[in-house]
């Protein structure tokens, strides 16, 4: 049996690895780093505290248990004033749907809704129409005299934005704003924030609360056929106390919004750069669009856009030969866990014939992504019409990445005619 503790020399190793992959190349390119954990074992101390996961049975294990909890508001009050669980941002996380355990996830949850087939197919005209104009202005720019241009920026980050907009009925002048203030709110729910992270991530959350405290309130005023609007009277019939019922609202609105941007514009803009950064991949889509589908799944095993997701014990007990005592966190290290070869034969190898490609980009469980359904039709729409469109793109350099470890982004991606 595995003690709490580790000795030295492997908790010093540990803190070498964690060091190199905060480093630009190490944050590029995660995977040599993350063969090194595994090696360690399907889970090892983390020198911090708690334990690191990298197997892949143990990660989908953990996420389906009602044993593993998300660290709630209460986990987050019991951290103590003077931890990153005391700072604004990560308390207005704990609040959202995301940081909600049962019998208040389910009550939630149950109160959101979801992306049924009816709503995903009024929403894929929404996404068709977008991306055709996005994909005109990407044109517009590469056969206008431009020899290059950002990818991601043109179209990655404007297509969630735009859909998720578009849906919930927010004004088109904002969305660049609420764009911005999503990357900078997703440092409170990183691995190991720094203070000055942490503090942009309070800046933002207190930003976003004013903005949607104020919409709340104007749509109350003028209820309509959106989403916020049913969420409202949803509420009310719900919750007596108004100011309760639309401090519910305002969480969950949060939480959509939080949940549609961060991760989808990353995982487009990884589906494009693994498009364009080999030639023969875009010749299969263009001959093969019904290989969309499997080509979307293996990139979310492959680079998926959130590489770590945290869980906390509900009782002491033993994981994998190691004693856990209750409330205490355990990292699931999903970027390392999709390359485990006790999973995927080749795990390196990025394959779009995989068969199956089973994966955690999504979590699992109850926890289960609300939103998976849109984020596959973006991705889907995108593709399809990406290599259905457009003569062969090309990757000009290597793209650079945010100061992140567990949310992936590309900071720009650039691309030229082949």
């Amino acid at each position: 049996m595995g003690s709490l503790t580790t000795p030295s020399s492997d908790r010093r190793a540990t803190v070498s690895l964690f060091s190199r992959l905060r480093t630009a190349q190490g944050q590029a390119d995660p995977f040599d780093i993350y063969s090194e954990l595994r090696s360690r074992g399907g889970v090892s101390p983390a020198p911090w505290g708690g334990h690191l996961v990298t197997s892949f049975d143990a990660c989908d294990r953990i996420l389906r248990s009602s044993d593993w909890l998300e660290p709630d508001k209460s986990w987050r009050d019991r951290q103590g004033p003077r931890t990153r669980w005391s700072a604004p941002s990560s308390r207005e996380i704990g609040n959202t749907m995301t940081a909600l355990n049962p019998p208040e996830h389910t009550r939630v949850r149950r109160a959101a809704g979801g992306f049924d087939r009816t709503t995903i197919q009024r929403l894929g005209r929404t996404v068709s129409k977008i991306t055709d104009g996005l994909l005109d202005s990407l044109t517009e720019r590469l056969r206008g005299g431009e020899e290059e241009t950002d990818f991601a920026a043109l179209v990655s980050e404007e297509l969630p934005i735009a859909t998720i907009g578009a849906w919930l009925g927010l004004p088109s002048a904002d969305w660049p704003r609420l764009r911005e203030l999503t990357h900078e709110q997703v440092f409170t729910q990183e691995l190991l924030p720094s203070a000055s992270q942490l503090a942009r991530s309070d800046t933002a959350m207190a930003e976003l609360r004013s903005y949607f405290t104020a919409l709340i309130r104007d749509r109350r005023d003028h209820l309509g056929d959106d989403p916020v609007s049913r969420w409202i009277e949803t509420w009310d019939a719900m919750e007596p106390d108004r100011d309760k019922a639309d401090e519910a609202v305002y969480s969950l609105v949060l939480f959509v919004l939080l949940a549609a941007l961060e991760t989808t514009s990353t995982m487009l803009s990884t589906t494009a750069l693994l498009l364009v950064e080999e030639p023969t991949r875009w010749d299969l889509l263009a001959a093969r669009p019904d290989l969309v589908p499997a080509f979307v799944e293996e990139t979310l095993r492959y680079d998926p856009p959130v590489h770590v997701i945290s869980r906390v014990a509900a009782k002491a007990g033993v994981l994998d030969g190691f004693e856990v005592g209750a409330d205490d966190m355990v990292h699931l290290m999903v970027g390392a866990a999709h390359r485990d070869p006790a999973k995927h034969p080749d795990p390196e190898r990025f394959d779009p014939h995989r068969k199956v490609v089973p994966h955690l980009a999504f979590s699992g469980g109850i926890h289960y992504c609300l939103g998976a359904p849109l984020a596959r039709l973006e991705a889907h729409t995108l593709l399809r019409q990406l290599v259905a469109r457009l003569p062969r793109l090309t990757l000009v350099r290597r793209p650079p990445r945010a100061p992140r470890v567990a949310f992936r982004r590309l900071l720009s991606l650039d691309v030229a005619l082949a």
